[in-house]
Order: C-alpha cells, then structure tokens, then sequence
C-alpha cells in the first residue's frame, strides 16, 4: 500500500493504491515459469505410468491463472481524496469500475472507530467508506490528518 499526498495553497489531495510487486510482465513471466516447471515433473510421472498426474496439474495450472488474471485486474484499483475549496471529492477505481463520490467539506464528517479498522465520509445521511488499501494505523493517522484538514481549509 502507496500512499501519497500533495499539498500546495489550494487544494489537499491523497492518493492510496495498493503494493503491486510484480508488474503483468512479471506476473507473466512468474506464471510461464510455473507452468513449464509444473507440466515438466508431471510429463516426467506421466512417462514412468502415472499418467492421472496430468489432469491434476492442468487444473493446478488453471486455478494459478486465474489467481493472477484476479490479480492483474486489480492491480489499477486506487483511491484519490481530493479536498480543494468547498469540496471534498472522493474518486475510487475498482476492478475497471471508477466511482466518484462528492461532498460539502462544511458538512462532512470523518468518521473512525478507535482501533482505525473501518474508516468513511458521511455527508446527508450518505457514508461512503474509504482506506480498503490502507493499514489499520494508516488509517487512524489518514483519519486524524483530514479531520484537520477539512477545518483549517
């Protein structure tokens, strides 16, 4: 989990993304090596009679595709806090899907349990919640740090 933020006169914003170590040509590549070194020990029991092994790794190998096809799609996913004027604009991409969510900063409220395990803007009786790729003391910390930010603008 990356977390960034941006200050300057006008406009506060925060950007939280999730730690990707691998790039979709590593998981490619990770996911090559597998496969051939997985059907290589499986072709070598199916040669001395043990043919049922075969079965089994292609679906081993199937199960791993679609664990990183999971994973690359959601590799993008991020979410943007924006507090620039009177507004408070929440943008979060998920799997492909981009949901933006806007609020009077005079009339939003962070709220935060006291361990940071669930962290949300409520503004008119609409609470969205935020942090997903966030620690527990990140966010109790992001929570702290947009409470003062929303009053000193």
């Amino acid at each position: 989990m990356q977390c960034t933020g941006a200050d300057d006169a006008t406009a506060y914003t925060l950007t939280a993304r999730r730690n990707n170590s691998l790039t979709t040509a590593g998981r490619c590549l990770v996911f090559g090596f597998i496969f051939v070194v997985s059907f290589g020990i499986s072709l070598a029991f199916a040669a001395f009679g043990a043919w049922l092994i075969l079965p089994f790794a292609g679906l081993e190998m199937l199960v791993l595709f679609v664990a990183f096809h999971y994973i690359d799609r959601r590799s993008g996913d991020y979410e943007r806090l924006t507090l620039s004027g009177d507004k408070l604009l929440l943008e979060c991409r998920t799997g492909g899907e981009l949901k933006r969510f806007e609020f009077n900063r005079y009339w939003a409220q962070v709220v935060c349990d006291a361990t940071g395990s669930r962290l949300a803007l409520r503004s008119h009786g609409r609470e969205v919640e935020l942090g997903c790729h966030l620690t527990e003391e990140e966010r109790a910390k992001l929570a702290r740090q947009l409470k003062a930010k929303i009053r000193q603008f």
